[in-house]
C-alpha cells in the first residue's frame, strides 16, 4: 500500500525511542518504516528511500560486537541522519574518533546552535538556546574528515555536525530530537525529511483509505471475508475500513469469550449492526475458552491458547459451510515491531496477541489492513471513516482480554471480580474528566490474598492493582499522577462494591522498564 509514497527508513540499533522517530517523521506526513540495523545493504537500496535515520542504541562503537552497517551505505548518495549512537557510528566508520565522555549526559542540556540553516532552519533565533534531551556516555572527540560542528553543549563540543563534502548529505545529532523533552525536535526531524531529503509530505489518512480500499479489493476479489471484531479501536477501524472496500462480502464475528469488559457486546451490536448496517455474527464461547485456560498461569501460554481458540472458532464457521477463507485482524505496526526479535538490539518482550498467538498452520489467510499504522494514526483513520468517539476514544484493550489482567489461573469467579473492578475504575476516571487524558486505566487482579477487617469480621480476600498511564503511542509510558481524591474514591468503591476485594494498590511503574500490562 505504500509503494507510491516517498519513504524514510529508520535503522534500529536498539534505542527505546526508535518507534518515536518513525512516528515523528509520519507526523510530518512522510511515510517511515523501521528495519533492523543488520538488514542487507541490497534490501535497503531496493527500498529506494529518500532518506535514512540511524537510531540511538545502548552500545559503544568500540564494543566487541557493536552493531554496525556496511560503510557503503554512507557512500550511496542517500541523505543520512545519525542520532546519538547513530552519530557515533557515522564518526567511527568515516575516520573520526569516538571516546568516553568525561561527564556522561543523561537528561536536559542547553544547545548552542552555530548554523541555523539546514537541520536547524527556523528553530527560534540566534540568541535562543533550546533545551535538548541527552542520553549518552560516549562523545565525538575528533570529527571525520570533511565534517564541521553546527551545535554544541557544555559537555559536548560536537552536539551536532554535518558534512561539507560535495555530493554527501549527512547530519548527526548527539541528542534525541524525537522525544518530547527536546525543544523544537519535531521541527528538526521535519527539516530533515522536507528540506534535506526533499520529501513532498503525501502520507495522510485520507490517501491511506483510498490505497487500502484498492489493496483489499485486489487481495480478496469476490471471496467472502470474516473479521475478528472485539469492539476495541483496532478491530473496529479494521472492520469499517474493510467494509468500505468490499461491503457485504464482509461478515464481522464477535466472539464472546468471557474475557471481555463489562457491556462489550452491547457496544458492538449498537455500533456495527445498527449504525453501520454490517453483517454481525455473535458466537457464545465462554465455556470453551475458560475450559482451555483451566489451570494455566503462564502468560505466554494464555496468549497462545487464546489465539488458537480464536482461530478454531473462525475455522469452525468455514467448516460449517461458509465460503470465507480470509480473516481480518487489527494488527498495528507496534504489534509487529514488538513481536520481532532483531539480533542484538530488540528482544521480544512478549508475544503479541495479533501476531505470535496464532498457530503456524491455519486454513484462513490473514488480511491486516492496519499493519503499517501507529495507534494515533488508527484513531485518525477511524475519524475519517466516521466511527463515533465512543469507539475511537476508547483506551486500548489487549486481545487476550482480562485473561492477562488476572495474574495466575483464570476462573469464572475471578473474571467476575475483575470485570466489576475494571468497570468501577473506568467509571471513576470518566467521572473525574481524566479518561481522554490517559492512555490506559484499568484494574489487575493479583494472585495473592491479604487479611482485612470489614465491620467486626476478619477477611482474607483479593488484592486489586490499579494501573493508569500516560503515553503517546504505547511504546513508552509514564504512570499517571492521579489526584488523591480520585484514587480514594476508586479504592473505596472497589472494597465496598466488589465482593472478594479487601485491598487496593496503585502501580507507579513506567515503561520501560515495566510494560503497561502486567502480563
Amino acid at each position: 500500500m505504500t509503494s507510491s509514497h516517498e519513504k524514510i527508513l529508520v535503522l534500529d540499533f536498539g534505542s527505546q525511542y526508535t518507534q518515536l522517530i518513525a512516528r515523528r517523521v509520519r507526523e510530518a506526513h512522510v511515510y517511515s518504516e523501521i528495519l533492523p540495523y543488520n538488514v542487507p545493504l541490497s534490501r535497503i537500496l531496493d527500498e529506494h528511500p529518500r532518506g535514512l535515520i540511524l537510531s540511538g542504541g545502548p552500545s559503544s562503537v568500540y564494543d566487541r560486537k557493536a552493531p554496525s552497517v556496511h560503510p557503503a551505505l554512507l557512500e550511496a548518495g542517500i541523505p543520512v541522519l545519525g542520532i546519538c549512537y547513530g552519530m557515533q557510528l557515522v564518526t567511527h566508520l568515516l575516520g573520526g574518533k569516538v571516546a568516553r565522555a568525561a561527564h556522561r549526559e543523561f537528561g536536559p542540556a542547553e544547545l548552542q546552535i552555530s548554523d541555523h540553516s539546514g537541520l536547524f532552519k527556523g528553530l527560534a533565533n540566534h540568541n535562543h538556546r533550546p533545551t535538548v534531551w541527552m542520553s549518552h556516555g560516549d562523545r565525538i572527540d575528533v570529527m571525520p574528515p570533511g565534517f564541521q560542528a553546527i551545535a554544541c553543549t557544555a559537555n559536548s563540543p560536537v552536539a551536532a555536525m554535518t558534512t561539507v563534502v560535495p555530493g554527501r548529505s549527512i547530519y548527526c545529532l548527539q541528542f534525541h530530537p524525537e522525544v518530547a523533552h527536546t525543544e523544537g525536535g519535531t521541527s528538526i526531524l521535519r527539516n530533515f525529511v522536507r528540506e534535506v531529503c526533499g520529501c513532498q509530505a503525501d502520507w495522510t489518512m485520507r490517501s491511506f483509505i483510498a490505497e487500502a480500499v484498492e489493496s483489499i479489493r485486489a487481495q480478496v476479489g469476490h471471496k467472502k471475508v470474516l473479521c475478528a471484531l472485539s469492539g476495541g479501536v483496532d478491530s473496529s477501524v479494521a472492520a469499517v475500513l474493510t467494509h468500505e472496500a468490499i461491503g457485504d462480502q464482509l461478515t464481522c464475528v464477535f466472539v464472546d469469550n468471557g474475557l471481555l469488559r463489562k457491556g462489550e457486546g452491547d457496544i458492538v451490536r449498537e455500533t456495527f449492526a445498527k449504525h453501520f448496517k454490517m453483517k454481525l455474527k455473535v458466537i457464545a464461547a465462554t465455556t470453551r475458552f475458560l475450559s482451555g485456560l483451566t489451570g494455566v498461569s503462564d502468560p505466554e501460554r494464555k496468549r497462545k491458547i487464546i489465539g488458537r481458540l480464536f482461530i478454531r472458532e473462525f475455522e469452525q464457521i468455514t467448516h460449517c459451510g461458509a465460503t470465507s477463507n480470509w480473516l481480518v485482524q487489527g494488527t498495528l505496526y507496534p504489534d509487529v515491531i514488538e513481536s520481532v526479535s532483531f539480533k542484538g538490539p530488540s528482544a521480544t518482550i512478549k508475544t503479541h496477541h495479533n501476531v505470535g498467538g496464532l498457530p503456524a498452520k491455519m486454513r484462513l489467510k490473514l488480511i491486516e489492513p492496519l499493519r503499517e499504522l501507529f495507534k494515533d494514526e488508527v484513531r485518525e483513520l477511524g475519524r475519517e471513516l466516521g466511527l463515533p468517539d465512543v469507539v475511537i476514544g476508547r483506551h486500548p484493550f489487549p486481545g487476550p482480554g482480562l485473561a492477562i489482567r488476572i495474574l495466575g489461573p483464570v476462573t469464572k469467579e475471578r473474571l467476575v471480580i475483575l470485570r466489576e473492578a475494571d468497570a468501577i475504575v473506568e467509571a471513576e476516571i470518566r467521572q473525574a474528566g481524566l479518561y481522554p487524558k490517559l492512555w490506559q486505566a484499568f484494574a489487575v487482579l493479583l494472585p495473592i490474598r491479604t487479611v482485612g477487617v470489614m465491620g467486626d469480621q476478619r477477611t482474607y480476600d483479593n488484592v486489586v492493582a490499579v494501573r493508569a498511564v500516560t503515553s503517546v503511542d504505547g511504546m513508552t509510558a509514564d504512570w499517571a499522577r492521579l489526584p488523591n481524591e480520585v484514587l480514594a474514591r476508586i479504592s473505596t468503591r472497589l472494597i465496598n462494591e466488589v465482593k472478594g476485594v479487601n485491598r487496593v494498590v496503585y502501580d507507579i511503574s513506567s515503561k520501560p522498564p515495566s510494560t503497561i500490562e502486567w502480563e
